[in-house]
């Protein structure tokens, strides 16, 4: 087993990613393909992490990641002995320049004219600029405004699957959220809020379904579950929730009977990555309805059974 590889599982042990610790970046991608087998799991356990996600993200997202944002360039981190994790190629020696001929009579250096002027001193680069309370403020409302959106147009979405299939329960992505759940509850609002027949473009209008909602974000997968007033003695929204993220060993933060919330934390060295993660727990929330009668049976017939995802609910 070569040092280099020792080495880069060492620093994996430790870290998620080698160009950033948020996320993956084109440091990552490289390091990875030049990766041409994968590694052995029992000798490089982290490095096999690390390779089998990369992978995954790299097939999937090899420019822009999810959200449709540029995969970030990173930077190679310092590996134990000074090396990088993807280290250049080492330079050629140069070849020692030949002694030069001793000259027949050495001159003399004539007398510098002007003393070299003294370097001016540097400027201190700026720190960077910190936004003010308004800017920040306005930035918030910016992005509360994407949200109520998003949820407004999923819950009539919502309501007319719920027409078509006779469905009470829905399990369904969000996008602009990212992983908070603050957001995730306004977005909740949103979906509930009740539709205005007369406007151009209605919103809200699923109030009387139950559902839970998925946001995934760079750290966390947030969850919200909503079950209304007439259907909370069929099910219980605390019971929901934790049966969703029971296979997570995910938190619950907020309990009520018609709205409670939770969440999943990434963690690289178990393998859990929002994005990875939110399929399996849809599927964990509508076994639940299932077991209490509240889900169609499986007939055979996939047109029978209805799972929302992006595919249904495409982001705005």
């Amino acid at each position: 087993m070569a040092p280099a590889m020792e080495q880069l599982d060492a620093y994996l042990a430790t870290s998620s990613y080698l160009g950033s610790s948020t996320g993956a970046t084109l440091v990552d991608y490289k390091q990875c393909q030049e990766i041409k087998a994968a590694p052995d799991a029992k000798k490089l356990p982290h490095v096999a992490r690390w390779h089998a996600h990369v992978s995954h993200l790299a097939a999937a997202y090899p420019k822009c990641d999810w959200r449709g944002e540029p995969v970030p360039a990173g930077k190679a981190p310092e590996l134990g002995g000074g090396d990088k994790a993807q280290a250049p190629k080492e330079a050629a020696p140069k070849k020692e320049a030949a002694p030069k001929k001793e000259a027949a009579a050495k001159k003399e250096a004539a007398p510098k004219k002007e003393a070299k002027k003294e370097a001016a001193p540097k400027k201190e680069e700026a720190a960077p600029k910190e936004p003010t309370p308004e800017e920040l403020a306005a930035e918030k409302a910016k992005k509360l405004k994407k949200v109520m959106k998003e949820g407004g147009k999923r819950g009539v979405e919502i309501e007319g699957a719920a027409d078509m299939g006779g469905l009470q329960f829905f399990c369904t992505l969000v996008d602009e959220p990212q992983g908070d759940i603050d957001l995730c509850l306004k977005c909740m609002e949103a979906m509930n809020e009740k539709s205005d027949p007369t406007e151009e473009e209605r919103k809200g209008g699923s109030g009387h379904i139950g559902k839970t909602i998925f946001s995934a974000g760079t750290e966390q997968l947030a969850v919200v579950a909503y079950v209304p007033a007439e259907k909370q003695g069929e099910c219980s929204c605390e019971d929901w929730l934790k049966a969703t993220l029971s296979i997570f060993q995910g938190e619950v933060v907020t309990v009520g009977k018609d709205v409670c919330a939770g969440f999943v934390k990434a963690n690289g060295d178990k393998n859990i990555f929002p994005l990875k993660i939110r399929e399996p727990m849809i599927l964990e929330a509508n076994n639940f309805l299932r077991k209490k009668g509240l889900f169609p049976e499986d007939n055979g017939d996939d047109s029978d059974e209805m799972v929302f995802g992006d595919d249904d609910f495409p982001s705005m």
